[in-house]
């Protein structure tokens, strides 16, 4: 499928052109040239060969570089769906680069856009070429793998940062302006050493399939700048390459996943496959309308309408063998030719539904489980969707991840005080086992985040109650309204010492419960740094200041310390396997003398009962031993580690707590207390058992476990 470069026979060097139209009656193959004045020339050629619904043929002499496009013949009659409209060159669904951008002039639609009837309008066929108006597919030459050594970080061992390529990139002063926004400034070596410094072992990039901006945007003088609108699945999105958009953008991509695996950081993609940038019967036609409506869409009994799961306007029939094909292919060559390590699947929900629901044993699922590429990258599912019964968190089948949002949601309940006890949060901080702890699924079946790029950053999270994005252009409107955030105080940015301390403390105690926390986590790009949206809690439309990362905040004294603890932090779980748990707490002791390998406890250092659990309370103390971990070094022998307390405090006052004494411990080192400031070094202050230790006010403590006590202080008492 899609144009492929080869030598055909009599070693004749071209490109064979392939495309799956069944409903098609006929298909024609656009070559475009310019002559020397850059007037566009296209040359037509009828494919005239028909095997099993693919329309396809070899033209010799068209070379890597050739740009391309097709027109489909067939019936008019949206009634029953068939959108067939030859004055529109459609994109090859395959092709794998695209030179040029859409526009979204009303030649592009195949109806009349602008008919005064708006009610019939997707009915009138438009007849003008759209030709000029639309970006063209790129023939590319098969090149040098980008994965043919692969880091291969194991799941527990594996901490996501979630970024855009263009935002993340765009405002580091350390990269030459020409590299900043594109895939070589995220290959850069000032890029690569922030998340080395960092800890991060993968990166999970925002939508790189080309995409389109929507008619609605572009009116307001805006751009899709998340990229959620996909529309060409095969080919790196054109405007990140700073090599140009005639194949180069494949290798420079290419380039960038080798730099980072070299790096030991994994690439992984956010993809959109459940919708396309066409959208609902009011949409242009761009790509898979006009090549066949009927079988690329998921159609209502009243074929001139959408069925639509996604909020997007129109849902992919996964159904049809030859879309699930056009999915399943794309995955493929991601890993196998552009070397990407796993994928995130937006509304994963919509992929998993057959007729009428979502079925763990549809099509899609199913064809992933056994293919022997797929199904040994790392696959996470956002998993829900618009439709009903699409929320379906923990429903996901082995081997998926799944982004875990009632993780999100309890933690940021408890910093916020909105939790009525701490049940809930007591199953995250362990790895939600009420959620996976079923079919052989471990810990790092959740994905744990408490921020994404859809929603407030974490500075914001701790600054605004209230949504703030009246520049989307839409009233205000778009966004969600529950955010489970807080101020502290005062709605946004304020000179305010005392607020603006309480809000860096917060910041510091959400993203280290999110490091302490079993699973796997994940951080949004520029929040270890402080990063601000102004309250915008929907900045898919914000290609500007806003959306990108503001580098600058490293250097500032205010936010260069959650830099310098998010490092602390990721260096400490990586330095100790029971921070990073392979597999499902038991509750029960790794030996008969030694103590549990998870327990929970109260203020008084006693361990919690059933009744601790129901009462309400903001404090809670997390012990981990590390005596004996249910994980085995790769000879075979028993990893062992050291033990920790953590104490969770989110109450308003200080609070006394307890110390527990043996079998436990017999003294502690504090290593982290998110109540002070300066994070650049631990406290090292050390407590004997069973002594009294005052918890801040909103704070995290973290202590190391000690086997033999700590020398007495002046007093007889421990500092």
């Amino acid at each position: 499928m899609g144009a492929r470069f080869t030598v055909g026979p009599g070693q004749v060097a071209g490109t064979n052109f392939a495309l799956w139209a069944a409903g098609a009656e006929a298909v024609e193959l656009c070559l475009f040239t310019e002559d020397e004045s850059g007037t566009l020339r296209e040359t037509r050629h009828q494919l005239r060969e028909l095997t099993h619904e693919v329309w396809h043929g070899f033209l010799p002499g068209v070379l890597p570089g050739q740009r391309y496009g097709y027109r489909v013949h067939g019936r008019w009659d949206p009634w029953t769906g068939a959108r067939f409209n030859p004055a529109k060159l459609l994109l090859d669904p395959y092709a794998r680069a695209v030179d040029g951008d859409f526009t979204m002039p009303p030649q592009v639609y195949g109806h009349v856009r602008d008919w005064p009837h708006q009610h019939i309008a997707d009915t009138v066929r438009d007849e003008r070429d759209s030709a000029p108006h639309v970006p063209k597919g790129v023939v590319v030459a098969d090149g040098e793998r980008a994965g043919e050594s692969r880091p291969a970080t194991d799941w527990a061992d594996t901490v996501i940062y979630e970024l855009h390529v263009r935002g993340f990139t765009r405002l580091n002063p350390q990269l030459p302006e020409a590299l900043r926004g594109t895939y070589a400034g995220l290959a850069h070596p000032a890029t690569v050493e922030h998340l080395d410094r960092l800890g991060i072992t993968a990166v999970e990039l925002l939508p790189v399939h080309h995409f389109a901006h929507e008619d609605h945007l572009l009116r307001r003088g805006l751009r899709n700048y998340w990229g959620y609108n996909s529309i060409g699945w095969f080919a790196p999105h054109a405007a990140y390459s700073a090599s140009g958009s005639r194949g180069q953008q494949v290798g420079e991509f290419k380039k960038m996943v080798r730099t980072l695996h070299t790096a030991g950081i994994e690439v992984i993609l956010d993809v959109v496959y459940n919708h396309s940038a066409e959208g609902g019967e009011l949409g242009p036609t761009l790509s898979l309308r006009g090549i066949d409506n009927r079988r690329c869409y998921r159609l209502q009994d009243d074929a001139r309408r959408y069925t639509d799961f996604t909020g997007c306007g129109n849902t992919l029939n996964v159904l049809q063998p030859n879309v699930l094909r056009l999915i399943t292919d794309s995955l493929r060559y991601w890993v196998t030719e552009m070397g990407v390590d796993g994928f995130r699947f937006d509304l994963a929900s919509t992929l998993a539904r057959t007729a009428h629901e979502v079925d763990t044993l549809s099509p899609f699922l199913s064809t992933l489980a056994q293919d022997p590429v797929l199904r040994t990258v790392k696959l996470i599912a956002e998993p829900w969707d618009l439709g009903p019964g699409g929320y379906r968190l923990g429903g996901f089948p082995p081997p998926w991840s799944e982004w875990n949002d009632r993780y999100r949601d309890a933690v940021r309940d408890f910093w916020r005080g909105a939790l009525p006890d701490v049940r809930d949060l007591g199953y995250r901080l362990s790895g939600s086992s009420d959620l996976y702890g079923w079919g052989g699924r471990r810990p790092y079946a959740s994905i744990n985040f408490i921020t994404a790029h859809d929603g407030f950053t974490l500075r914001d999270l701790v600054s605004y109650e209230r949504k703030h994005n009246e520049a989307n252009g839409e009233g205000n409107r778009d966004g969600a309204d529950d955010n489970r955030s807080q101020n502290c105080g005062v709605e946004g940015e304020t000179d305010d010492p005392a607020v603006l301390a309480l809000r860096r403390r917060q910041a510091r105690n959400l993203l280290t419960t999110l490091l302490l926390s079993a699973g796997v986590p994940m951080l949004l790009a520029g929040d270890e740094m402080g990063r601000t949206q102004g309250g915008n809690n929907n900045a898919y439309c914000q290609d500007n200041e806003t959306g990108w990362v503001d580098w600058s905040l490293l250097e500032t004294p205010a936010w260069r310390p959650l830099a310098e603890l998010t490092t602390r932090l990721l260096a400490l779980r990586r330095a100790h396997p029971v921070l990073r748990s392979h597999s499902f707490f038991t509750g029960c002791p790794g030996d008969q003398e030694g103590p549990c390998d998870l327990a929970w406890f109260t203020t008084a250092g006693t361990e919690m009962t059933e009744a601790d659990w129901y009462a309400p309370g903001a404090t809670l103390g997390m012990y981990l031993s590390g005596r004996r971990i249910a994980r085995r070094a790769p000879d075979g022998t028993e990893i062992t580690d050291d033990s920790f307390l953590a104490l969770f405090h989110a109450g308003a006052a200080p609070v006394e707590f307890t110390l527990p004494g043996p079998p436990w411990a017999e003294g502690y080192e504090l290593l982290v207390d998110t109540s002070r400031e300066d994070q650049r070094t631990p406290p090292g202050v050390r407590r004997r058992a069973g002594t009294r230790t005052m918890v801040p006010p909103r704070s995290v403590l973290l202590l190391a476990v000690l086997d033999t006590p700590p020398p007495t202080a002046q007093g007889g008492k421990t500092t």
